[in-house]
């Protein structure tokens, strides 16, 4: 059987991968199919429906997927591991979907890989339904992601820090390529691999500046731009991807690994909800100084290509970093006057924003649901919450806001402030349930993620904060 693959990877990156097969499972069974991005990719084909179990498990391999494990590099918490790699992960090619788009397939949980490290390379069906929910919830929220082709129950139990049902997930990205990908050629010296991993990346992601003078330069700077873009994103939406290493890190612009990624309930700047992340270095408020960080790492990676004269080359990695500050700070602001409904700019933006967040997390007030708020009630004069802070700063944001129609004002801001959200409670109800073989919960969280500007009737408590009773929260690596 034919999915009609494409497989440039192993084509013409040699040396950064292992020809792979996936496991396979005697009695696979089909969970979820995601039958839109399905159909965006060309692939509703009833045959492909027929085996979507065994397809999306890697018991049936297509006959034109050359499957691989990819090898990368990466700094993890700020450590460097010259070799980690697909350890659970095995890629079966690309499509092109109906916009023109190439895309990966890749299947995670599919068994063991040279890049385990002693794992069993399976996966647990909680992390899988996580990745599908979080993944859907950001794609319908407009923000760049991976997102979950396909959860297949595999029938097996898996060991973790408790037996679990295991389950592998198809997931499609724009590529698999990272900052990892990039430090692997050059921890071994091979500028050569490196060099063509460089125009490849650049042709199949950035195809307007691969004729560039310095292919190395205008791949930094575009990753920069898009890494940017998509922090910002990030910052004003109240997500925490929880683990931004450089092999998370993504040369797409794209959301990838949604492993201990969560959206902050109370707004706290230095909220962490990641088990392994002690020290707070992934912290909400910290995503646009590592965004910067990985950034430095990549220049480092690219150092060799940039300029022969080291001096050079360094001076064009720090105007890249100012180039990624300056664009992710002009975007966030950018963002955050959308949020308030804001025309143009004025001086004392950043203030008016700076004061409103300040005073949200003294108050410990909910992100998603202030800002909700505050769009539904632009077009009153008095103030939506109490005390005589936020009354000042009401006033303020009403003097901004000047002689702009107000019934305008609310509805831009409830077209750009969701009222659903992935919540961590809801998510962690759906995915317990799961465990007991019960997927109800999950199709309704996921059906309400798919429209997330409006609340739809029944829908009501979707939009409603944790309960006081729900926490500390901790997110897990469990994949």
């Amino acid at each position: 059987m034919q999915l009609g693959l494409s497989n440039t990877f192993a084509e013409q990156l040699e040396g950064l991968y292992v020809p792979w097969q996936p496991e396979g499972f005697p009695s696979p069974r089909l969970l979820q199919l995601n039958r839109p991005l399905l159909e965006e990719l060309g692939l509703d084909d009833p045959a492909v429906e027929e085996h979507a179990a065994e397809l999306f498990s890697g018991t049936l391999v297509p006959s034109d997927s050359v499957p691989l494990a990819q090898a990368y590099a990466g700094h993890q918490f700020g450590g460097f591991s010259p070799q980690l790699g697909d350890g659970r992960a095995v890629l079966l090619g690309e499509v092109v979907d109906r916009l023109g788009r190439r895309r990966d397939l890749q299947l995670k949980g599919s068994g063991p890989t040279p890049f385990s490290r002693g794992g069993d390379g399976k996966a647990a069906l909680g992390p899988i339904l996580r990745e599908y929910l979080l993944g859907e919830a950001m794609h319908h929220l407009d923000v760049p992601t991976t997102r979950v082709l396909a959860a297949v129950s595999t029938g097996e139990t898996v060991r973790r820090s408790r037996p679990l049902p295991g389950a592998v997930l198809t997931r499609v990205a724009a590529s698999h390529l990272r900052v990892g990908t990039l430090q692997f050629f050059t921890a071994r010296g091979d500028l050569e691999k490196l060099e063509r991993l460089v125009s490849y990346t650049l042709e199949r992601h950035h195809p307007e500046r691969s004729d560039a003078e310095n292919p190395a330069q205008a791949l930094l700077e575009a990753v920069a731009e898009s890494q940017a873009v998509l922090i910002a994103r990030w910052m004003g939406l109240g997500f925490i991807h929880g683990v931004m290493n450089t092999d998370n890190f993504s040369l797409s612009g794209e959301t990838i690994d949604y492993g201990p990624c969560s959206f902050m309930d109370a707004h706290d700047p230095a909220t962490v909800h990641s088990s392994i992340d002690h020290g707070g270095r992934y912290a909400f408020d910290n995503q646009p100084k590592i965004g910067r960080w990985n950034m430095a790492r990549m220049g480092e990676a690219l150092l060799p290509l940039l300029d022969p004269k080291e001096a050079k080359a360094i001076a064009i990695v720090e105007r890249t970093l100012d180039l990624f500050t300056d664009t992710h700070d002009r975007l966030w602001l950018d963002g955050m006057r959308d949020k308030l409904g804001l025309d143009g700019t004025q001086a004392d933006d950043h203030r008016l924003v700076s004061d409103l967040l300040d005073w949200m997390t003294d108050e410990e007030k909910d992100h998603t649901s202030t800002f909700r708020r505050l769009g539904d009630e632009a077009a009153s004069s008095d103030p939506s919450f109490e005390g005589e802070r936020f009354a000042s700063w009401h006033a303020a944001w009403q003097e901004r806001l000047g002689s702009q129609d107000r019934q305008d004002v609310a509805a831009r801001m409830n077209r750009i402030n969701p009222v659903v959200i992935a919540r961590n409670h809801l998510v962690e109800e759906a995915l317990d349930a799961a465990h007991e073989r019960d997927l109800a919960p999950f199709e309704t969280l996921h059906d309400a993620l798919t429209n997330p500007f409006e609340l739809r009737p029944g829908q009501e408590r979707f939009a409603e904060p944790a309960p006081p009773d729900f926490g500390p929260y901790q997110t897990f690596c469990g994949t």
